[in-house]
C-alpha cells in the first residue's frame, strides 16, 4: 500500500525530471524503499538515482525533493560529503594534454570538441598511428567524468593516455592497438561540475540524464534520420552527441563512480525500473562487459554484481541516459563503468585503482576488433558508401564511415547472414560468414545502381526498359539484379531503389 501511495504522490510531485535543472544547494541523500514498485516511483518521479545497492538508493536532491519525499513516506537521510580538492584541477588535466600532444605529434592529436556553460573546453585526443588521416579501422573512445564529483574516471583517462603513448613502439601489445584503432579519450566531459565538485553542469543538468530519449525524441537511427535531436541539450551533450557522430564508434564507455560494476545497456526500454531490459546483442554486451570485469578483481568478486556486470534496466532505469543514445541512434556499443564504490577515493588509493582497471582497459578496447569488418564501395566508381549492415537475425544495425566506407560488426563467434544497404543502390545479402574468436572476419563488398540503360541516372526509363525485360519486347541483361533472370522481383527492386524503400534480399 504504502509504495503505491509513493506512486500516486510522485506523479503529482512538483520536481523537476532526473535530467535537470536543480539548482542551489544539492544534497546527497539515502532513502530505503519497500520493494521494486517503491524505486521505479522514484525513477517515474523524476528523482536524480544514483546508485541502487539492496533496497537502499542514492539520490541527489533539492531541499524541496527532500521535503517532498518526506511527505510521499520515505525517510531521506544525508549522506555526508568528501569530495576533496586533491585531484588534478581541469587546467592541469588540459595542460597534460597539450604537453601530451605536443611531446607525441606522430601518433597523438588534441582536439576542442566544444565549450561548456562557464566557457571550458572539452578537449580529446586521439592517438592512432596516422592521426591525419582516415583509415579503415575501427574508433573507440573512453569518457570520463560525465558526472562532475566523480573525478576517478578523468585520472583513469590520464593513465590510460600516458600508457599509449610511452609503451607505443616498445610494447608490441600497444603497437598493434595504436596502428589499428583510432583511440579517442575525453577525460572530462564535465569541466565545470569537477572544478566544483558538482554532479550536474554549470547549469544544474545532469549530463547523463540529458541525451535524446527513444521513443520521447527519435525513433530511427543517425543512418535513417537527417539530424539527431540535439536543440536545447546542454552545450556538452550536444559537443559530445556530434563528437559521437563525426567519428562513427564503434566501441565506447563512459567513467563513473560510487559503485564497482559494468553496466550495459539498455538503462531504459520503457520497462520498470529493476527489470532487465536486453538489446538485440544482449549475449555480446555480456561478452564485453565480462572482458572488462573479469581483470578486475573487486569488481569481477562483487558480492552485489554476478561477475562485476549488470544490466542497465534490471540495476535501476536511467531515462535520457548516454549509453542507450549511443547504441540505439549512432550504432555505437556502449558500457558505463562504475570504477569505486566511493565517488571520490582517497588520491591515495589510484595508484592501486589503475592497476585494478590497467587490463580491462587494454582488453576491453581491443574488443572493437571482433566480428566482421570491411570497406562498401561503388561498384563502378571504387568510392566509399554510407551504408547500413544488418546482422540477420539480431536487429541492429551498424553504419559504414561514409569518409573511408569502412564497417565494424561486433561479433561473437558463429556463423551470420549479413544484409548490406544504401540509399539509391541495390542491398545485397551475403550469407553463412563464419566468425572465430579471434580477429574480425574480412568481408568486402561493392553494391550496384540499377542504371540498366547505362545513362547514369535511375529512373521511369530503367523502369520501362525492365519492364520490355520482363515481358520479351526487348533483352536487357542489366535488368537481372538479383541474378535469377529477370523478373518481377528485380523490377520491384528497382521501384524500391527509386522510391528509397526496403529492397528484397538479392
Amino acid at each position: 500500500m504504502l509504495a503505491l501511495l509513493c506512486m500516486l504522490a510522485l506523479a503529482a510531485s512538483p520536481i523537476p525530471s532526473a535530467a535537470g535543472p536543480r539548482l542551489g544547494p544539492i544534497q546527497t541523500i539515502e532513502v530505503t524503499v519497500s520493494g521494486p514498485q517503491a524505486l521505479d516511483a522514484l525513477v517515474k518521479g523524476g528523482y536524480d538515482v544514483g546508485n541502487v545497492s539492496g533496497n537502499r538508493v542514492t539520490l541527489y536532491a533539492t531541499p524541496d525533493e527532500v521535503q517532498q519525499l518526506r511527505k510521499d513516506g520515505f525517510s531521506p537521510v544525508a549522506v555526508p560529503s568528501v569530495a576533496e580538492k586533491a585531484y588534478q584541477s581541469y587546467d592541469s588535466i588540459v595542460q597534460t594534454l597539450q604537453n601530451a600532444a605536443a611531446d607525441h605529434p606522430e601518433i597523438c592529436r588534441l582536439e576542442k570538441l566544444g565549450t561548456s556553460v562557464m566557457g571550458r573546453d572539452l578537449w580529446g585526443v586521439l592517438v592512432t598511428n596516422n592521426p591525419d588521416t582516415e583509415e579503415d579501422e575501427p574508433e573507440f573512445k573512453y569518457v570520463g567524468s560525465i558526472h562532475g564529483d566523480e573525478p576517478v574516471g578523468a585520472d583513469m583517462c590520464l593513465r590510460f593516455l600516458d600508457l599509449l603513448l610511452t609503451e607505443y613502439g616498445s610494447d608490441n601489445r600497444i603497437t598493434t592497438l595504436v596502428n589499428t584503432t583510432a583511440l579517442w579519450i575525453l577525460p572530462v566531459m564535465n569541466p565545470d561540475g569537477l572544478e566544483t565538485i558538482s554532479r550536474y553542469n554549470a547549469d544544474g543538468f545532469d549530463l547523463n540524464r540529458s541525451f535524446p530519449i527513444y521513443p520521447d525524441d527519435f525513433t530511427e537511427s543517425v543512418f535513417r534520420e537527417s539530424s539527431p535531436d540535439l536543440e536545447g541539450r546542454p552545450p556538452e551533450v550536444v559537443a559530445v552527441a556530434q563528437w559521437t557522430l563525426d567519428n562513427s564508434f564503434v566501441l565506447s564507455a563512459n567513467f563513473h563512480s560510487g559503485s564497482l560494476v559494468v553496466n550495459y545497456p539498455y538503462d531504459d526500454d520503457g520497462k520498470s525500473s529493476g527489470i532487465d531490459a536486453p538489446t538485440p546483442d544482449d549475449t555480446l554486451f555480456r561478452d564485453i562487459a565480462r572482458r572488462y570485469s573479469v581483470h578486475n578483481e573487486p569488481m569481477w568478486n562483487s558480492a552485489q554484481f554476478q561477475d562485476g556486470i549488470t544490466n542497465g534496466s534490471a540495476w535501476y532505469t536511467v531515462r535520457g541516459g548516454m549509453q542507450d543514445w549511443n547504441y540505439r541512434y549512432a550504432g555505437c556499443n556502449e558500457v558505463t563503468i562504475e570504477l569505486a564504490t566511493t565517488k571520490n577515493p582517497a588520491p591515495s588509493a589510484l595508484a592501486a585503482l589503475w592497476e585494478d582497471n590497467r587490463e580491462s582497459m587494454l582488453d576491453y578496447a581491443e574488443a572493437c576488433h571482433i566480428g566482421v569488418r570491411g570497406l562498401v564501395t561503388d561498384g563502378a566508381t571504387g568510392e566509399p558508401l554510407w551504408a547500413e549492415v544488418r546482422v540477420i537475425g539480431i536487429d541492429h544495425p551498424v553504419y559504414t564511415d561514409p569518409n573511408a566506407g569502412d564497417y565494424h560488426r561486433m561479433l561473437l563467434p558463429g556463423e551470420y547472414s549479413l544484409r548490406y544497404a544504401a540509399s539509391g543502390y541495390v542491398t545485397r545479402t551475403l550469407k553463412e560468414i563464419a566468425v572465430s574468436s579471434g580477429q574480425a572476419t574480412r568481408v568486402d563488398l561493392e553494391l550496384t545502381r540499377p542504371d540498366v540503360n547505362g545513362d547514369g541516372v535511375v529512373d521511369a526509363v530503367d523502369v520501362q526498359r525492365m519492364i520490355n525485360a520482363i515481358l520479351g519486347i526487348s533483352e536487357c541483361p542489366a535488368c537481372d539484379l538479383d541474378g535469377g533472370g529477370v523478373t518481377s522481383t528485380d523490377l520491384q527492386i528497382l521501384i524500391n531503389v527509386i522510391l528509397d524503400r526496403p529492397q528484397p534480399d538479392t
